[in-house]
């Protein structure tokens, strides 16, 4: 089967969504599809900075055409980053990989841009669509504006399947587009154990002294990076040892790097970690810390989890649906930081605790998230559209609207 997949922000960008792609696309290549990756990437310092760029990597056994996000670069013009001129160029690409060698499916992750380019293309190539939502589509693309609103509900009702990675994401995105359930296939996340395993010798909730806590992925107060930084105060007043470690970086990585100082936390803020270099520094880790406010689907608690740690999370849409409270993990409500130092605390001074939190999640893991079974899933789908004729029942002109994301670097 010729596939194109159609990313956005894929590595040297860190983000789940880059680990996410790179896991689909080798199921793929194994399977003996022919696949092209179009993948767009910022290359200008600001966007960089907040997401990490630069031109994707090449993927063994898949055509990988990166190109770069210009009309998103242009944020600081007058009007603001031109995001449809990326949707152009998007669909342009995809139309000249077409009619060099024809596809059978236009797979996109993200409704907006990429899911808007591919219902794009396929009303002039008669292909059918396959689209996977992600957290920021249900969490905040269609809240900025009407522009984007009416991009997402275009997609969301158009598209001839759509793909969510659990139950508490699609009632959220129901709930704030007013979309129907049953549209939805729910294809949860997936890891790669045999890349994230416990280290040799792995004994569950044994921890080195001080316990080490390991925040990992974007750093952005959406995320609860920030959160997490106050609660660790909360410790350091209790007289509660920890060694805290923040790896990634953000729209927010500055802003933490001055609040730790504040602090006087002492927090190794250990920047940009490379894909390759992951499954180590989970393995130098005790409890693995996520704070967030909201996920589509988790893929660094899925790591942590595959990589035998103890998880303090949120109780939030996303990650309730893989960690519940006292059986695989501690939560506490998004943004209630004296819940999450008092789960810190937990997690730190029990250490029968952190042994069956740890223990449970890493059976549960290895049990229900395997790539090989969600690669299987999404090839199934792929063969039921195969042949048919896309839903191009919409229009293709969008109202042009002010939007607070063409002012500034954003994920979208």
């Amino acid at each position: 089967m010729r596939i194109l997949f159609l990313s956005r922000r894929f590595f040297p960008a860190i983000s789940g969504m880059s680990v996410y792609a790179l896991n689909l696309l080798r199921q793929l290549a194994d399977a003996g599809h022919d696949v092209t990756m179009v993948s767009q990437y910022r290359g200008d310092p600001a966007g960089t900075k907040v997401y990490g760029g630069g031109p994707p990597p090449s993927v063994p056994g898949i055509r990988v055409i990166g190109r770069r996000s210009l009309g998103e670069e242009a944020f600081a013009e007058p009007g603001g980053a031109d995001f449809e001129r990326d949707v152009d160029d998007m669909v342009q690409t995809i139309l000249a990989e077409h009619a060099r060698k024809p596809f059978d499916i236009l797979h996109a992750q993200y409704g907006y841009p990429n899911g808007w380019s591919v219902l794009l293309a396929a009303q002039r190539i008669g292909v059918p669509t396959v689209v996977s939502i992600q957290g920021g589509d249900g969490h905040w693309v269609g809240s900025c504006c009407e522009t984007h609103r009416q991009a997402m509900l275009r997609v969301l009702q158009h598209a001839d399947r759509l793909l969510i990675g659990c139950d508490s994401f699609a009632g959220e995105v129901v709930d704030r587009l007013g979309v129907a359930r049953d549209r939805f296939t729910i294809v949860p996340g997936a890891v790669d154990t045999g890349r994230f395993h416990p280290p040799e010798g792995h004994v569950p909730g044994q921890a080195a002294d001080p316990v080490r806590l390991f925040y990992h992925g974007r750093v952005d107060r959406r995320k609860g990076a920030v959160d997490f930084l106050d609660a660790l105060a909360m410790l350091k007043a209790d007289g509660v040892p920890f060694a805290a470690t923040i790896s990634g970086i953000g729209p927010d990585y500055d802003a933490c790097v001055v609040r730790d100082a504040e602090l006087g936390l002492g927090t190794h803020f250990a920047g940009y970690a490379d894909y390759d270099a992951a499954p180590d520094l989970y393995r130098e880790q005790d409890v693995f810390v996520s704070p967030t406010y909201a996920e589509g689907f988790s893929n660094t608690v899925l790591e942590a989890m595959a990589s035998g740690l103890a998880s303090v999370s949120c109780d939030a849409v996303g990650v309730r649906d893989c960690l519940r409270h006292e059986e695989n993990g501690l939560l506490s409500q998004p943004g209630d930081v004296p819940a999450l130092a008092a789960n810190l605390r937990r997690i730190i001074q029990d250490a029968p605790l952190r042994g069956r939190l740890a223990g449970n999640a890493l059976e549960e893991c290895r049990r229900t998230y395997s790539w090989q079974a969600v690669g299987r899933q999404i090839m199934g789908i792929y063969e039921e559209l195969r042949g048919t004729a896309p839903d191009t029942a919409f229009d293709a002109a969008l109202p042009i609207a002010e939007c607070r994301f063409r002012a500034a670097p954003h994920l979208l």
